[in-house]
């Protein structure tokens, strides 16, 4: 399946604009840093770009900023989202200030569900 390349140019230019929590995020999940695991950053599944994609467990992490507690952003991640998990893809989403103020508590939880993807993909 072909990819629009505005879609894939705008998915690059997203990578230069990263907001201080994915910047942060992805330096963590980088390079297989995390459970060697290969995640990708502002990945395009069309017709959608999503913040961080690890093809290998089907996992999509969205961080998100306050931007998204807006009612139809609400509705809009919604659909995102269950167009994503129809796919079979399973996803999950950290406020930004989650990411920097509560490292510990989103990793927690990051390790737990990429635990039981890898688990159950064996």
């Amino acid at each position: 399946m072909k990819i629009d390349p505005a879609l894939l140019e705008f998915a690059k230019s997203m990578r230069h604009t990263a907001t201080d929590a994915e910047h942060f995020i992805w330096q963590i999940l980088r390079a297989k840093r995390f459970m060697n695991l290969k995640f990708r950053r502002q990945h395009v599944i069309k017709p959608y770009i999503v913040d961080f994609y690890c093809h290998e467990i089907g996992l999509v992490i969205e961080v998100d900023g306050g931007q998204h507690g807006t009612d139809d952003a609400i509705e809009y991640d919604a659909e995102r989202t269950k167009y994503l998990e129809a796919l079979g893809l399973k996803v999950v989403r950290y406020w930004n200030h989650d990411v920097l103020g509560r490292t510990d508590v989103v990793l927690e939880h990051l390790w737990s569900v990429c635990t039981e993807l890898k688990n159950t993909s064996l």
